[in-house]
């Protein structure tokens, strides 16, 4: 925000909580020890094994918030090409020492926390198949266990090879993996992933049987597909359990591609545990909702978000992906599951103990971006087991971790069907009846803007000429004859960038979110596919691929629907009641200039990117979206009364996270310009 705005918003937010609800009761059994953190550490990317991004640190708090400076600055530039958003990774403090993945061949780093010094690297030879990837600078962190009282790094490179790495001599681990027959690799301490996710698969048994072979340095052929990793793997009572992220579905013209399947390792010695189909095989659960035989050879369906995990339970939670090709279905009809669904495996078998499908058939690239966050809460008086999916439309979803069972009900509601020539849609989908959505579903005539009658006028003119609707509004194609311009999807979620937190001391989930109004169409395949791309893999051509994009469009200038534009929500999640909001960003020079809004209270319009976020001790940190001011802001996480904003050298573009190191807290942040890290102290 402008200092002033920021000003005039401070003073709402300290006038009174006139759009809040009662303080949440305390939840139950929500120690240190059940997420696998110790007190003053960051051990897992998303800081616990629950995914909460909560740190109980509070010497940095409201009365010295403001006194913060920048105590080491670490360049992420020095690992490769000097891009804006060259490292996604957010650091872990793990027995005092910090890890984590920079640049694009995911070199791993451990720091020193006080001063940011390089105490050792490793970064993996390079393959063809790194070079393939699309993922490379999509890290997000690494994974930590223990042998024998050593703590040992586990991290997954964009080539798909899985690294067991000493964390204090940055060594490879002896006796674990199977030698990779690869110039520069070490002799011991690494599995190459793809031959077991592979080995049992239709399509890779006939290229064999037809003389094809394995080639470690290429990986698989470019017409069966290509897989790669996006998040680090997690650690689970000695088990290693690795998601992947397969190519891009929007990036796709060709219908084949090499499935996601989940796989697991052993935490000691590297040899394979199990691996779970994310596409049903003839025989399994879930194999009735592919029709056509797209099981056969329909991919993706990644779990490229990071993971959780119940070490009591022995579970780990993974979200996933749809199949191949975002935008169309035709080819594979049917709710085609594990698409775009919260998964419960059992940690040292691989059952399946729940799942939910948050998707059915999915089109519109709805996959889960977020890890699903754990928690203990007390609903009605109970004491719930829960874990909370968080999703790109807004809907956020509450499960018994246990049964998955939801915590509230799940309502499968009509949605209008595809017109596209030789597609098809599920008749249904799901929508939590509590929460809210963090932004409305569709655009009601009560949301469209009225600053001015006359814009109103004009807005309400425009509406007409479109189909609008929620986020489950089909595509139409470039030819239709449906009476309008175009079928728009409105809604508001979060994506990888800026994950959600959950303070597990009160169950509070803190959501960022941006409305928007989007459509778009489908083109025909043979007219889009270019046999150059090396994006796309796959052989046979899909009948649609994704076509122009299209939004829209805005009325003399000015978004069609009412403020706020970005804010972040704090949910109760014992009773499900939103109970504050505040604004993220500031409106663009376009809004905040327009005649018609001159005299308009702009203090919680917002605007300018979602917020990345965290809690510690009594504290919510937030930043100012991609596109804001360079400022760190703290809020009472309670209340949502501001604390104070301290200036940042640059605009976040991910990492947040906390640790205590030799008595003292550090805030570290990811910001761009080029990428950077950011060590923020007391002085």
């Amino acid at each position: 925000m402008h200092s002033s705005m920021r000003r005039t918003a401070r003073l709402a937010l300290a006038i009174g909580l006139s759009w809040g609800a009662t303080l949440p009761a305390p939840a139950f059994a929500q120690s240190a020890q059940n997420r696998m953190n110790p007190d003053g550490e960051w051990r897992y990317q998303s800081a616990d094994a629950w995914g909460t991004r909560y740190s109980p640190n509070n010497q940095v708090n409201a009365s010295n918030f403001a006194n913060l400076e920048v105590a080491w600055i670490y360049r992420g530039d020095n690992f490769g090409p000097a891009l804006e958003d060259q490292t996604k990774a957010t650091p872990q403090y793990i027995n005092g020492t910090l890890y984590t993945v920079m640049g694009h061949r995911r070199t791993v780093v451990a720091m020193d926390p006080e001063t940011g010094e390089t105490l050792w690297t490793y970064r993996e030879p390079n393959t063809i198949r790194w070079e393939r990837s699309m993922r490379q600078n999509y890290g997000k962190g690494v994974a930590y266990g223990e042998l024998d009282g050593r703590g040992v790094i586990y991290y997954i490179s964009p080539a798909f090879f899985l690294h067991a790495i000493d964390a204090e001599t940055g060594q490879h681990v002896a006796n674990f993996g199977r030698r990779v027959d690869l110039p520069g690799f070490p002799s011991t301490g690494v599995v190459d992933l793809l031959p077991d996710l592979i080995a049992d698969w239709e399509p890779w048994r006939n290229y064999v049987r037809n003389g094809g072979r394995y080639d470690a340095d290429y990986g698989i052929p470019r017409e069966l597909g290509y897989i790669t990793s996006s998040s680090p793997p997690i650690v689970v009572n000695g088990v290693v359990v690795v998601g992947n992220s397969a190519e891009q579905g929007y990036n796709q013209t060709r219908i084949e591609n090499v499935p996601g399947d989940i796989l697991a390792y052993d935490a000691r010695g590297g040899t394979f545990k199990w691996k779970f189909h994310v596409i049903p095989r003839p025989g399994e659960f879930g194999h009735d909702t592919w029709l056509n035989d797209a099981w056969r050879w329909t991919g993706d369906v990644s779990s490229w978000a990071p993971l959780s995990a119940d070490y009591e339970r022995g579970i780990v939670y993974l979200p996933t992906n749809p199949p191949t090709i975002d935008y169309f279905g035709g080819f594979r009809p049917g709710d085609n599951l594990f698409g775009t669904s919260t998964i419960a495996l059992n940690v040292q078998t691989g059952q399946r103990v729940w799942h939910f499908q948050t998707v059915h058939n999915d089109q519109w690239n709805y996959d889960l971006p977020n890890v699903p966050i754990v928690a203990n809460l007390r609903v009605n008086g109970q004491q719930i087991p829960a874990v909370i999916q968080t999703t790109k439309t807004g809907m956020i979803f509450a499960f018994n971790r246990e049964t998955g069972r939801p915590i509230w009900p799940i309502e499968e509601r009509p949605v209008t069907q595809t017109v596209v020539p030789g597609n098809w849609t599920a008749a249904t989908q799901p929508i939590p009846t509590r929460p809210e959505p963090s932004e409305p579903l569709g655009l009601p005539e009560s949301d469209v803007i009225d600053f001015t009658p006359q814009l109103r006028t004009e807005a309400m003119a425009m509406l007409r000429r479109y189909n609008v609707g929620g986020p489950f509004m089909p595509r139409l194609y470039e030819d239709h004859n449906t009476g309008v311009e175009d079928n728009i999807r409105c809604y508001g979620g979060l994506n990888i960038t800026n994950p959600a937190t959950l303070d597990p001391t009160t169950g509070i989930l803190y959501v960022p979110s941006s409305r928007g109004c989007s459509g778009g169409s489908v083109s025909p395949g043979l007219e889009s596919d270019d046999p150059d791309n090396i994006m796309t893999t796959g052989s046979t051509i899909s009948q649609w691929v994704a076509g122009a994009g299209g939004a829209l469009p805005r009325v003399q200038g000015l978004p069609a629907w009412k403020p706020p534009y970005n804010r972040v929500s704090a949910y109760d999640m014992n009773t499900g009641e939103r109970i504050w909001w505040v604004p993220i960003g500031e409106p663009a020079d376009a809004i905040r200039n327009h005649p018609a809004l001159q005299g308009v209270d702009m203090s919680r319009f917002g605007g300018g990117g979602n917020s990345v976020q965290m809690v510690s001790g009594d504290l919510l940190f937030t930043t100012e979206g991609s596109q804001g001011p360079a400022v760190l802001n703290a809020w009472n996480k309670r209340t949502g009364v501001h604390v104070g904003e301290v200036e940042l050298p640059g605009s976040v573009q991910y990492g947040m996270m906390t640790y205590m190191h030799n008595g003292q807290q550090t805030i570290v942040l990811q910001v761009g310009g080029p990428s950077r890290l950011v060590a923020l102290r007391l002085p």
